[in-house]
């Protein structure tokens, strides 16, 4: 009766963890789905609302002479940038996939993606994001990503 005992206990343990870490995961997932929302809309108040105050945003490419290049953003313009694109233009970031890792009241999200800027492919990359856990609400406090046009997958390679 003590191993049956111990059996449950040790398998109620098991699914109130990975429950727990699920519903962490979501509210992360959440955060990076609200700011991609910001972005498709063109919406940077919505966008505001994932980052911390003190956010660090940077791209990495490598230019045309093929040189890395690293590039730091405020997130001021990046909110106007946001805020002041054309209505025409379509913007759609398509997640492929997330990665997420936490430890305390720090998160690492990796999300490979693809860009398309009115329907039509553009870039693909991937973004690395940084969490903290601020009291409660997790926020955006570190953002890059970087970009390239060739080996984006088949039937997406550009020159």
């Amino acid at each position: 009766m003590r191993k049956f005992s111990f059996f449950v206990l040790l398998i109620f343990n098991f699914f109130v963890v990975n429950s727990q870490e699920t519903k962490v995961e979501q509210e992360i997932k959440s955060v990076i789905n609200v700011f991609f929302d910001g972005l498709h809309k063109g919406d940077s108040s919505l966008i505001k609302k994932t980052l911390h105050n003190d956010i660090k945003i940077q791209t990495t490419y490598t230019n045309k002479e093929g040189n890395r290049v690293l590039v730091t953003e405020s997130k001021e313009k990046l909110l106007k940038t946001i805020a002041s694109k054309k209505q025409s233009d379509v913007y759609f970031e398509k997640l492929l996939s997330y990665t997420i890792k936490i430890d305390g009241n720090l998160a690492s999200v990796w999300t490979p993606y693809e860009f398309y800027l009115n329907n039509k492919f553009s870039h693909c990359g991937a973004n690395s994001f940084q969490l903290f856990n601020n009291n409660g609400s997790w926020e955006i406090i570190y953002l890059v990503d970087m970009r390239r046009r060739k080996n984006c997958g088949k039937n997406r390679e550009k020159n």
